[in-house]
């Protein structure tokens, strides 16, 4: 990844032939954490719609927080992000009030502003700073855990909801569970996520070699941030009982309990590795033998992790909770769906694909081919990109009805 200081865009930059319908158009990406700060499934598909319309000839910045922001501008893959430092935090938001002047500029540079839900700051920002350009929301998630704040901040969150112009549900089962997305109906559109597989780096022989050796030749996967809602406590008690490996990649708030489950447990088969670089990780994805996502609240709205596993041909075991995880995962045909909070179920699933070596290579071969369907970077960029040139348009004609 590429990284250097850049001067902030010029809202008053001269701009030719701006108003054409093919015209390179400015999107400013507006959450609160980007990469490089963290590696999430929100800062991967900003990852990802940043790579993909930068490739495209499209100017794009990312606003978002940082504990310490230095470099203030970071370039990566032909995009910028705009780091402003966190003053505090409250109920795991991050407030920052240098970001409201950075926003007010950035969004008189921008064609349009494309915010990612939730975060209650975003809320109040979009409140407090004038905003004359067409919005779009990608909605990531409903509010699961903080229910007691919720009933405090609903008001605000309706209104924002309320002032986008359009607002995408990553998957149909998600807006069609969501109560808050149900509220928006008529202004939200689905688009799912997708990755670009060339994104990923391909692993040197040595490295898969290493990663053989070291894991063996037939393993079980998890890969994510380590959080409440990924439901690990429920896939370490599935492996009580188990012979085959599991491999954990990640880290994350709950690391420290993981580790002392798995002690707890007596479980040696379990393969805690923390943070890995690209390459690894994606070596050790190859030689995976299947993915296990135990995720068991709407939390998880969509799961890239898993779709990373379905883009490199490896059946899947995941829960039935109502979100995109089972719109990638289609059981009996990608993989196995349990019910969610189920260690038994899952341990039952793990040892029937465990044991069915054909059954496991045919619902991987699925898995990518549903991945090449539906879920490519590139059926992504297009969508949102076609979103964007029609939301402008309409705020064009708009204007000259006036």
């Amino acid at each position: 990844m590429t990284v250097e200081t850049k001067t902030l865009p010029k809202a008053d930059r001269p701009v030719l032939r701006r108003d054409s319908d093919d015209a390179p158009m400015r999107v400013l990406h507006f959450y609160k954490t980007a990469i490089p700060d963290t590696v999430g499934g929100v800062e991967q598909v900003i990852h990802q719609l940043g790579r993909g319309a930068a490739r495209r000839g499209h100017e794009i910045a990312v606003l978002s927080l940082s504990p310490a922001p230095d470099p203030r501008v970071v370039v990566t893959d032909g995009y910028s992000v705009h780091r402003e430092r966190i003053d505090f935090e409250i109920a795991s938001t991050p407030f920052s009030l240098s970001s409201l002047h950075r926003f007010s500029q950035l969004s008189k540079w921008a064609d349009i502003v494309h915010f990612h839900f939730p975060w209650p700051f975003m809320d109040l920002a979009r409140l407090v700073v004038s905003l004359d350009k067409p919005s779009i929301v990608t909605y990531h998630s409903d509010i699961v855990r903080q229910t007691m704040l919720l009933g405090l901040y609903r008001p605000l969150m309706n209104k924002f909801l309320g002032s986008a112009d359009q607002i995408v549900a990553t998957s149909s089962n998600y807006l069609s569970t969501s109560p808050t997305l149900d509220r928006f109906r008529d202004r939200v559109s689905v688009i799912p996520i997708g990755l670009d597989r060339s994104n990923y780096p391909a692993p040197t022989t040595s490295k898969i070699a290493l990663w053989r050796d070291r894991l063996g030749p037939k393993f079980f996967l998890f890969i994510g941030v380590l959080r409440y809602y990924k439901g690990l406590h429920i896939l370490l008690d599935a492996m009580h009982g188990l012979d085959c490996p599991l491999v954990i990649i990640g880290t994350g708030p709950i690391e420290d309990e993981i580790k002392r489950r798995v002690h707890k447990l007596g479980l040696a088969n379990v393969h805690l590795l923390g943070y890995l670089p690209d390459e690894d990780k994606v070596a050790i994805l190859q030689l995976a033998y299947g993915i296990v996502f135990p995720s068991h609240l709407r939390s998880e709205a969509f799961g890239v992790s898993l779709l990373e596993g379905a883009m490199f041909g490896k059946p899947m075991i995941s829960s039935e909770i109502g979100t995109g995880t089972t719109f990638i995962n289609i059981s009996s045909e990608t993989g196995l769906v349990v019910p969610p909070s189920d260690p038994n179920g899952l341990r039952d699933a793990m040892r029937t694909l465990w044991e069915n070596e054909t059954l496991a290579a045919e619902m991987g071969r699925r898995a990518e081919e549903r991945y090449r369907i539906y879920f490519t970077g590139d059926q992504m960029n297009d969508r949102y990109i076609d979103l964007y040139r029609r939301m402008i348009a309409q705020r064009r004609s708009a204007r000259a009805a006036r």
